[in-house]
């Protein structure tokens, strides 16, 4: 692949990602990609022939990338209450960066459940269990979490973070009634959140 046709490519995924993102892929247009990119529609076709193959390039992108964000979780010079705190802090903070991602997500999830078990079955969760049960050993006995409870809490914090996000036209009006402002909320919450879970688990 040459530079030119690199520049294109990555110039294509901007504008689906942003599409996809604004309209989902039941509601996107090739067509649509196509301006969003500067390029006609000829030429994205050349680079991606269906609007399929393309939403699943962007679709796996995002995934990875949100894997990628989180993989300090695994530094085992962290303790879990340190790796609580970094979860939260950095997956608010990339949530404001991105507010529509968790409804692009969980719509599209919904939709098409067959991506998300794809994604999910390159993923060895009995060998990520050993490697963070080696480092949290004490710990993990300590709070009573266990491999059949790990996902529990992990999917208790995701929604913790991601359910102000996915309900923000309501909380907007809920929080706008006792002057409080979205945003300042968002970044009292990476700590309030961070709070909560070290506390239910220490108890």
């Amino acid at each position: 692949m040459t530079e030119n046709e690199k520049l294109t490519e990555d110039k294509i995924f901007e504008a689906a990602t942003e599409v996809f993102l604004e309209k989902g892929m039941d509601g996107a247009r090739m067509q649509d990609i196509a301006n969003q990119a500067g390029i006609n529609k000829a030429l994205l076709h050349y680079y991606y022939r269906t609007k399929e193959k393309l939403f699943s390039a962007v679709f796996e992108m995002i995934a990875k990338q949100i894997l990628k964000k989180f993989a300090p979780v695994l530094d085992e010079n962290l303790s879990l209450e340190e790796k609580i705190r970094f979860f939260f802090k950095e997956h608010i903070s990339f949530l404001q960066k991105n507010p529509r991602l968790p409804g692009f997500l969980l719509n599209e999830v919904n939709r098409h459940p067959e991506r998300i078990k794809k994604l999910l079955a390159s993923i060895d969760f009995d060998g990520l269990w050993l490697k963070i049960y080696e480092q949290h050993k004490q710990e993990f006995d300590r709070y009573n979490i266990t491999q059949a409870t790990l996902p529990q809490l992990m999917i208790s914090m995701a929604a913790i973070s991601v359910f102000p996000f996915a309900a923000k036209g309501i909380l907007e009006g809920i929080l706008g009634k006792v002057n409080v402002d979205f945003n300042d909320f968002m970044e009292e919450r990476k700590e309030f959140a961070a709070e909560f879970v070290i506390k239910a688990i220490t108890r």
